[in-house]
């Protein structure tokens, strides 16, 4: 999940350009980018979209709003295995989807409010969460800290709480901008180094920059390879390389990092 593209349920004819984009998961949106009235016709299109086999989670309305239940029985009838839960901010919104959906629902908690990084811990250990995804912008407009520096606690936790649920890295916020691919590598790259899983895009070209920045670079790679050339055959439980002592611990950061280059 480096990439998780939005795409607009009320926007069909995109669904599969969204598949075809490069992006690893693409989220089929209900809320944010479905204006009020075209609520009931999103929802009879995502329905009606055969979605078996895919990579796909659909973004529901939120616990509170008049559209949560409807939207939860459409995915309940239309065999949709995933979902994003929008201003999660306790373990009953997790449960008033199970209320709903077949136990097996896979649930994405999307953490944007003061009360949801409060409760983040507990959501990481509900048994439905799958990972937690930070959003920026209503935590911003919810907590009132406008500056990413202030922002840099909440993640650091999220990260934290999502290990000690057994999860994989959470998923960092959107970015606005789209057609700046260097500044979107750096940015998937700074989430990285956070110990974030992937981020979330709102528009295809942003999913190219954000798969490449999410994995290790070329001189981190480079690095690696040495690591496990030289350990794989040495004879002590610690080695030198480039001047610096390599462990098992830092050997296996090396493993992982070659891993998750594509083949």
């Amino acid at each position: 999940m480096r990439s998780v593209l939005f795409v607009p349920g009320d926007r069909p004819e995109r669904f599969d350009k969204a598949i075809a984009s490069g992006a690893d998961v693409i989220v089929i949106d209900l809320e944010d980018a479905v204006l009020p009235d075209g609520k009931a016709r999103a929802r009879e299109l995502v329905g009606a979209w055969p979605n078996s086999s895919r990579a796909v989670i659909v973004r529901t309305n939120s616990v509170d709003t008049e559209w949560f239940k409807d939207d939860l029985a459409m995915l309940r009838e239309s065999g949709y295995q995933a979902m994003m839960l929008p201003k999660a901010q306790s373990v009953h919104d997790l449960d008033a989807v199970l209320s709903i959906c077949e136990p097996t629902m896979q649930i994405y908690p999307l953490i944007e409010t003061v009360k949801g990084i409060v409760s983040q811990r507990e959501i990481a250990a509900h048994p439905s969460t799958q990972r937690l995804i930070f959003g920026s912008v209503d935590f911003s407009k919810d907590s009132g800290i406008m500056d990413e520096a202030g922002w840099l606690p909440f993640k650091v936790e999220m990260v934290i709480a999502s290990k000690l649920a057994g999860l994989n890295g959470p998923i960092d916020g959107t970015l606005l901008s789209w057609d700046d691919s260097e500044y979107l590598k750096q940015q998937a790259s700074i989430s990285r180094g956070l110990g974030f899983a992937g981020r979330l895009c709102i528009h295809p070209s942003q999913v190219a920059p954000v798969n490449q920045g999410m994995l290790a670079s070329e001189d981190q790679i480079a690095w690696a390879k040495r690591v496990v050339s030289a350990y794989q055959v040495c004879v002590a439980g610690a080695i030198v390389v480039d001047n610096k002592l390599v462990d098992k611990p830092v050997y296996e950061l090396a493993r992982e990092w070659l891993a998750q280059l594509p083949d």
